[in-house]
């Protein structure tokens, strides 16, 4: 294990060629909410090795998901992602295409938007995007990415900040982002990482004949993992994310809150020309060992543990300042559903700040795979 002190068999949790199986684990979507009305669909991983004819016990398990769903409002969401590993993971790709036509709410531009200047606006969005890195040395990736964006934006009633907003694009437009990319990774596992690092900077430039308008983006990932006993690990994750340009369009601009960093924030709650965040997540592994048959079901099942807490802000060029953080924590479960690929079905409730005659923002999240 890259990293770490610990002995492979001291985990719980399987690593060799014999244990490994392709899976598929489908998970129902449910909801409701007043600007969607009840929403139905499914989200499904399917995860598999591509080097199965002469398989290496380093090669990383890839992966298909999928997510659809509707709403009773005549809306719709579609998104299909690939990310696939080759042999000893010489090569990695990655390739997302994303559908939907949906409403979201739109507080406004900064970090001190207020609750009740909210504006439903109606977005359809088309995204496609490709990402492919090559193996250099050990631990070093070198790539290139490309991504497609095209949005439309509606409001049906005048209400909240939108309407007279100053906003760059507010009926819509496109980008296509063309980047290199760099890559530092010596984690012991990509999906549910007990020790190693992980390090990703991309920067891509949207020429004018491929966009609305030129602009670059630079976005940064690290994460950092540190093995304290055999069940327990601290997960270090840091996310910076900017745009650059004369005229940039307000809905590529970074959005804080998401499913992975930040959460208990909206996604979009605060949006801004520069986004940065950082979090801790420390895990520990619960293996009851007990063998459940029942019916179809036959498993030994596998759990783990969560708590997490970061801080991040949106700001300006030259308007970071540390009173704009914001604070982030929570709890979490996850379930292993596939152990040797150490895939989890993750459960997690974040709270953010409170801001004055509002309540504490919160989210929960159900999501396939680890925050980071």
């Amino acid at each position: 294990m890259a990293g770490s002190g610990l002995k492979a068999q001291d985990s719980p949790l399987p690593d060799s060629i014999p244990a490994r199986r392709n899976s598929l684990f489908p998970i129902p979507v449910i909801g409701f909410s007043p600007e969607k009305g009840f929403e139905f669909g499914v989200a499904a991983l399917y995860s598999y090795y591509a080097d199965k004819k002469n398989p290496s016990h380093l090669t990383r398990n890839s992966t298909a998901s999928i997510l659809s769903t509707f709403t009773t409002n005549s809306q719709f969401k579609f998104d299909v992602r690939f990310e696939n590993w080759t042999k000893d993971n010489n090569l990695h790709i990655k390739t997302n295409f994303r559908y939907h036509n949906f409403p979201f709410y739109f507080y406004g531009m900064g970090d001190t938007t207020q609750y009740n200047n909210r504006s439903l606006v109606g977005n359809k969005r088309y995204k496609l995007s490709l990402e492919a890195e090559k193996r250099v040395t050990s631990h070093f990736y070198a790539g290139l990415s490309v991504m497609y964006q095209h949005d439309r934006f509606t409001v049906d009633e005048q209400k909240g900040v939108y309407p007279l907003a100053d906003l760059q694009d507010k009926e819509g437009g496109y980008a296509t982002f063309l980047g290199v990319t760099g890559v530092y990774d010596n984690r012991n596992n990509q999906n549910y990482c007990t020790a190693g690092t992980f390090v990703r900077a991309n920067a891509s430039y949207a020429p004018s004949f491929l966009s609305t308008h030129p602009m670059w983006r630079f976005e940064l990932k690290a994460s950092h993992f540190i093995p304290i006993s055999a069940k327990s690990t601290l997960g270090l994750n840091a996310y910076g994310h900017s745009l650059q340009g004369k005229t940039l369009p307000f809905y590529l601009m970074p959005e804080m809150g998401n499913d992975n960093i930040m959460r208990g924030y909206y996604t979009g709650r605060y949006r801004d020309q520069n986004y940065l965040a950082a979090q801790a997540e420390y895990r520990y592994l619960v293996d009851p060992k007990k063998h459940i048959k029942f019916w179809f079901i036959d498993m030994k099942p596998t759990f783990a543990l969560a708590g997490f807490a970061g801080t991040g802000t949106v700001f300006k060029n030259q308007g970071f300042s540390t009173a704009g953080l914001k604070p982030n924590y929570g709890l979490g479960l996850r379930y292993f559903y596939d152990k040797a690929a150490r895939i989890t079905l993750r459960v997690d409730y974040g709270w953010g700040e409170k801001r004055p005659g509002e309540k504490r923002q919160s989210g929960f999240y159900i999501s396939l795979a680890e925050a980071f």
